[in-house]
Formats: C-alpha cells, structure tokens, sequence
C-alpha cells in the first residue's frame, strides 16, 4: 500500500536519528486513523537502557492510550521486532505490524501472526542496506542488541 510507504519513511527518518546520535540504526511508528500517535528510535546506547528499542520507545512516546486505540493502530518498524518488542504488540492488541526488512534480524513473525495480528513485510532496499551495514561495521554492539 502507498500509506505503508510514507509511514516506512517516518520509520526510516527515526532510525536516521538514532544512528546519528550513536544508537543502532532502527525506528518505529506507530499510526492509528492516518495520523503518527508516537515515533522513537532504537536509543539502548543513548540512554543506557536495557529496553528501549525502536518499538518500545515509539509506545512510551505515544503515551497512555486506551484498549481501543491500539485496536486501529498499526506499528511501523524499520526492521522486524525481537521477542520482547513484538510482546508489546501483542499486549496490547496491536492488530497490524509493518516490517521494513527481516533479512538481517527475524523475530518471532510466525508466532505473532498465530495470535491474529497481520504481519506486511516490505523488503525495503534501504531498511535492508541500512542494518546490513550497521551490522558489518558493529557486530560487537549489534549482538549486543539483540542478546547474542
């Protein structure tokens, strides 16, 4: 869909932002009615954090939301969410999740798909250009990451 571009795009100018603060290069989206409800990046480096992925910065950003809003969102993330992120998915009740790129990371898709939520993978070149070298030039960091 034409909409899954322009929110990948959003996606793609947070990872942008993370990598250029010194953060690994993923971001996240999260659209309800046509409209961003919260943004974030990957910021584990920035902050110190042991949690704050993409996904998960992009639900603390949107704020406190209700039942039904999740209900009609759907999260946008640069590359496909780990095992605690698509958690937070399922929390929640997020019914559709959009994947720039699963070439260099696959969480948990088939499982998340079993629970009823959509899963769209894009493929997107540059989700894929932009991990694959990230990774190469910081495997160290990128294992660190996703806790390897």
């Amino acid at each position: 869909m034409e909409s899954d571009a322009k929110y990948m795009q959003e996606a793609m100018k947070e990872a942008r932002k993370g990598f250029g603060e010194g953060g690994i290069p993923i971001g996240a989206v999260l659209v309800i009615d046509g409209k961003i409800r919260g943004r974030g990046h990957n910021k584990r480096v920035q902050e110190g954090s042991s949690i704050l992925h993409a996904e998960m910065d992009c639900l603390e950003n949107a704020g406190r939301l209700g039942a039904e809003d999740y209900k009609r969102a759907t999260l946008y993330s640069t590359l496909s969410p780990c095992d605690m992120c698509s958690g937070a998915v399922l929390l929640y009740g997020i019914p559709r999740v959009v994947i720039g790129e699963n070439r260099n990371f696959q969480g948990p898709e088939s499982y998340v798909k079993s629970r009823g939520v959509e899963i769209v993978i894009l493929q997107d070149k540059d989700c894929i250009s932009m991990m694959m070298d990230f990774i190469k030039d910081n495997p160290s960091l990128w294992n660190e990451d996703i806790g390897v």
